[in-house]
């Protein structure tokens, strides 16, 4: 608020016009996504006209084509930080950590007033953050989590993910299968959503005797790489019996893999399928009982992190360091139209 304050003092001050000066892009290369890698270079995107009046906001995420939880995660974002809300924002993309560090270099030197955060990784954020605390701008992470010191954030609007990842792993426990052999498909490795689903099934595999990962790869995130996986093990032979996909997009492209090969899959068939975020077509498909459970995570965290920042331009902290969304799990033999309806993205 000192820096607003400042700048208006100085036009007032001037018989001048100056042109201002932190209106540069974030990424001079546009976003790009090609067909065999996820991995999306940042790039910024202005979304209004920098003005004295308005809360300049620095949002970095991960690619928007990622997933439905990711684009429902951008779109929710870009209706709350508008111009007709009273935000200047400016938006960053990227798979990779170091991309996202810089752009969050370049959202420093742009002087924002918040740096909002989808870490890609959770680790490496110390510096950076550390510079943004130092120029008095105030970070809110969201959606995921980072391996850093809470003093360098404000807040932190996330799901559970190792909760999302034991309530996935106690489901398929309480299927009562006399052997488990999971075909594991990881989501983007070092973020938070793959370390939470991941870890639970880890501890459970190591733990259970009849407990066995017959493959455990990436396929950040990407159903073309999901399929490819999952194609791959039944060339080779593998007899497995679940699919834990870390998010939908995979599960929906190892059910592929499993369709061209004959293989049913579903309620009462040979492979129970697994998924995470609750797209609305993920969940149809629960309905109509071809996959067996979704894992829920919850994409609409804008109206949190916008009541936030009004706490702190009101002159106070945050009711809550970390607020930690609601969610739930799916089961097919139990989900409702209503469930779909509510809970879809």
């Amino acid at each position: 608020m000192k820096r607003k304050v400042l700048a208006m003092m100085m036009v007032a001050a001037m018989t001048m016009g100056l042109v201002a000066c932190g209106g540069s892009d974030s990424g001079d290369a546009a976003a790009t996504t090609d067909d065999t890698s996820s991995d999306t270079a940042a790039t910024t995107e202005e979304t209004t006209e920098a003005s004295g009046e308005l809360i300049k906001v620095g949002i970095i995420n991960n690619d928007p084509n990622e997933s439905g939880y990711r684009t429902a995660n951008d779109a929710d974002l870009k209706a709350m930080f508008t111009k007709e809300n009273g935000y200047d924002a400016s938006f960053a993309y990227s798979l990779k950590n170091d991309e996202q560090i810089q752009a969050a270099q370049q959202f420093i030197q742009d002087d924002v007033d918040y740096l909002l955060l989808s870490a890609a990784d959770t680790a490496g954020w110390d510096s950076v953050l550390q510079d943004a605390k130092d120029a008095g701008i105030h970070v809110i992470l969201f959606d995921r989590t980072i391996d850093a010191d809470e003093s360098l954030y404000d807040a932190s609007i996330v799901s559970d993910m190792a909760k999302e990842g034991e309530t996935a792993v106690n489901w398929l426990a309480d299927q009562g299968l006399d052997s488990y052999k999971v075909i594991h498909i990881q989501g983007v490795m070092g973020s938070a959503a793959q370390q939470g689903r991941s870890g639970a099934l880890d501890d459970k595999v190591a733990a259970e005797s009849n407990w066995e990962i017959v493959a455990q790869q990436t396929a950040e995130w990407n159903a073309e790489k999901a399929q490819q996986i999952v194609q791959s093990q039944i060339d080779a032979g593998k007899d497995f019996n679940v699919i834990y996909a870390e998010n939908d997009d995979m599960a929906k492209g190892a059910v592929a893999a499993l369709d061209a090969a004959g293989i049913s899959h579903g309620v009462g068939k040979d492979v129970i399928v697994m998924g995470f975020d609750c797209n609305k077509w993920a969940l149809e498909e629960l309905l109509a009982q071809n996959w067996n459970y979704d894992g829920q995570c919850n994409p609409f965290q804008a109206s949190y992190i916008d009541e936030i920042i009004k706490t702190i331009e009101g002159g106070s902290a945050p009711a809550e360091k970390v607020v930690i969304m609601e969610e739930k799990g799916f089961d097919a033999e139990t989900i409702t139209q209503e469930d779909v309806d509510t809970y879809g993205i």
